[in-house]
C-alpha cells in the first residue's frame, strides 16, 4: 500500500512539474509572438510600408541614430573643433533650431504635395539632406566651425522633418483607423524606446572605436533608410491638385492660430511651459566636460558615458509609466506643483556628486552618476508628461494638429532659451575645458531657478485632466471650417511624446 501511494505522488508531482514547464513555455513563446502578431496585424491594416516608415523614423532615425548622434557630437565639439563648454552649450541650441519651426515643415507637407505626393518627397529630401550633412561632417577633419554648426543643424533638420511627415501618417490613419490609434501611439513608443536604448548602450563604444566622425558615417544609414521610406511608402498621388489655394490655406491656418493664442485661457498656460522650461537652464555640456576631463572628477570613458545614457533612457520611460499608472488622473496644477518641486530638489544630487560628498559615503562615481542620471531623466518625464497633456486639451476643434504643433514649438523655444540660458552661465563662471572651480555655483543656480515656476502655477488652470479645456466656437476663426479636412491638412505630432536629447 506504501509503494503504490509513493507511486501516486510522484506520478502527480511529475504532471504538476510538466504542467509547470508547459506554462513556462507558453508564457516565453507569448513574450515573441505576441509583438509578432500585433506586428503583422498592424502592417495588415495599414500596409506593411507605413509601419516600415515608423519603425524607420522613431526607432532608427530618431531613436538608434539620435543618441548616436547625441554622443558623438559631444566629443565632436570636446576633441575635434575643441570648444569650451559654454561654447558648446549654444551651439548645442543653434542645432536644435529647425525643432523649433515644425509647423512649417508640417504644414509644407500638408498643403503643398510634390509631383502629387504629399508625403514621399519630403521624406526623400529628409533623408538626402541628412546624409549630405554627415558625409561632409566625416570626411573633412578640419572643417571649420560655422560650417560645422551648419552641417549638424541641417542633419537635425532632416530628422525634424521625417518626423513631422511620419507624424502625418499617423494622424491619417489614426482618422481612417480609429480603433488602432491607440495601438499606433504605442508603436511609436516602443519604437523610439528601445531604439533610444539599444542607440545609447553602443554609443560610447563606437565613439571609442571609430571617433566621433566615424559615427557621423554610421549616421549615413539612417538616412539612407529615411529615403527608402519615401520609395517604398503605399500614398495615392493626387490628381489635379489646385497650387492656387495654397496660399490661403497658409493664411487662414496662421489668421486662427492668432485668433486662438490671443485667448486668455491659453496664453496663460503657454507662457507658464514657456517660463518652466526657459528657467530650468540647461548647463550638460558643462558636466559633460567635468564627467569625462576634469582630474578632480570621475573621468569616464566613452564607453561609460554611453552607458550612464542608456541607463538615464530607463528612467525617462520608468517617469512616463509612473505618470501614466498613478499620476494621470490629478489636476494639471497640483501634478505641476509636485514634479516641478521634485525636478529641482532632485538636481541637488549633481552638487553632491561635485563637490565629492558620494565619495565620504562610500558610493562610487559611477554607481552615484547612474543613480543620478536616471533620477534626473524621470523627474524631467514626470514634470513634461502633464505639460503634453494640457497642450493637447488646449487645441481647439478644427484646428487640433496645426496648434498642437505650435504648442510644441513655443515649448521649443523654452528649451532653447534654456541651451543658450547655460551657456551664458558657464562662460559667466569661467567653466572651461580644463576649470571648474565654480561648476557647484551653476548647479546651485540651475537648482534655485528650477524652483521659480512654482510662483507661477497661477496661470495653470486647477481643471480634471481628463475634462477639455476647449475655446467656444465663436472664438475660433470661421475660416478654419473652411479648410478641406477630408486629408489631414493639420499638422498632427502626437508622436511628440517620445522625445531623444530634449527635441519635442
Amino acid at each position: 500500500m506504501q509503494e503504490e501511494k509513493n507511486q501516486e505522488d510522484s506520478i502527480s508531482e511529475s504532471n504538476e512539474q510538466n504542467e509547470e514547464t508547459k506554462s513556462k513555455g507558453v508564457w516565453i513563446c507569448n513574450i515573441f509572438c505576441i509583438p509578432i502578431h500585433w506586428f503583422k496585424m498592424l502592417s495588415r491594416e495599414m500596409h506593411w510600408s507605413f509601419v516600415f516608415g515608423v519603425v524607420v523614423v522613431y526607432g532608427i532615425s530618431q531613436g538608434v541614430g539620435g543618441a548616436l548622434a547625441g554622443v558623438g557630437t559631444k566629443y565632436y565639439m570636446k576633441d575635434v573643433q575643441k570648444v569650451q563648454p559654454s561654447e558648446a552649450q549654444v551651439y548645442a541650441g543653434i542645432t536644435s533650431i529647425p525643432w523649433i519651426v515644425k509647423p512649417l515643415w508640417g504644414l509644407l507637407t500638408d498643403v503643398l504635395p510634390i509631383f502629387g505626393y504629399r508625403r514621399r518627397p519630403y521624406f526623400i529630401f529628409a533623408g538626402l539632406l541628412g546624409a549630405i550633412a554627415m558625409l561632409l561632417l566625416s570626411f573633412h577633419e578640419n572643417l571649420h566651425l560655422v560650417l560645422a554648426l551648419l552641417a549638424l543643424t541641417a542633419g537635425s533638420a532632416g530628422v525634424a522633418i521625417a518626423d513631422v511627415t511620419i507624424d502625418a501618417c499617423v494622424a491619417q490613419n489614426s482618422i481612417s483607423h480609429p480603433s488602432l490609434a491607440a495601438d499606433m501611439q504605442s508603436l511609436c513608443a516602443f519604437s523610439s524606446s528601445v531604439g533610444a536604448l539599444l542607440g545609447f548602450s553602443v554609443s560610447g563604444i563606437f565613439v571609442h572605436l571609430i571617433g566621433p566622425m566615424g559615427v557621423f558615417r554610421l549616421l549615413t544609414i539612417p538616412a539612407g533608410l529615411v529615403i527608402l521610406v519615401g520609395f517604398l511608402l503605399d500614398e495615392p498621388r493626387m490628381e489635379n491638385f489646385s497650387y492656387r489655394q495654397v496660399n490661403r490655406n497658409f493664411v487662414d491656418a496662421g489668421k486662427a492660430m492668432w485668433t486662438t493664442l490671443k485667448s486668455e485661457d491659453v496664453w496663460r498656460p503657454c507662457l507658464y511651459m514657456y517660463l518652466s522650461l526657459a528657467l530650468s537652464l540647461n548647463i550638460l555640456e558643462g558636466m559633460f566636460y567635468w564627467y569625462t576631463d576634469s582630474k578632480e572628477g570621475p573621468s569616464f570613458s566613452q564607453e561609460s558615458v554611453g552607458f550612464i545614457f542608456s541607463i538615464s533612457s530607463v528612467g525617462s520611460l520608468l517617469g512616463a509609466i509612473l505618470y501614466q499608472y498613478a499620476l494621470k488622473d490629478y489636476a494639471f496644477r497640483d501634478v505641476l506643483f509636485w514634479t516641478q518641486l521634485l525636478y529641482g530638489l532632485s538636481g541637488m544630487f549633481d552638487l553632491i556628486l561635485v563637490l565629492r560628498l558620494n565619495l565620504k559615503f562610500g558610493i562610487p562615481d559611477y554607481v552615484f552618476v547612474v543613480i543620478v542620471e536616471s533620477i534626473a531623466q524621470m523627474t524631467n518625464r514626470l514634470k513634461w508628461m502633464p505639460m503634453l497633456v494640457l497642450s493637447s486639451k488646449l487645441c481647439p476643434s478644427g484646428i487640433e494638429g496645426t496648434f498642437f504643433a505650435l504648442l510644441m514649438s513655443i515649448d521649443n523655444v523654452g528649451l532653447l532659451s534654456s541651451s543658450w540660458g547655460g551657456g551664458l552661465v558657464l562662460h559667466v563662471l569661467k567653466i572651461t575645458r580644463t576649470k571648474f572651480d565654480n561648476i557647484w555655483l551653476a548647479i546651485l543656480i540651475r537648482n534655485i531657478l528650477r524652483l521659480t515656476p512654482l510662483c507661477m502655477l497661477f496661470l495653470v488652470p486647477r481643471v480634471d485632466p481628463n475634462s477639455f479645456i476647449l475655446l467656444p466656437k465663436e472664438n475660433v476663426d470661421p475660416k478654419v471650417d473652411a479648410i478641406d479636412t477630408s486629408e489631414t491638412k493639420d499638422v498632427e505630432l502626437m508622436s511628440l511624446v517620445h522625445s531623444v536629447d530634449g527635441k519635442i
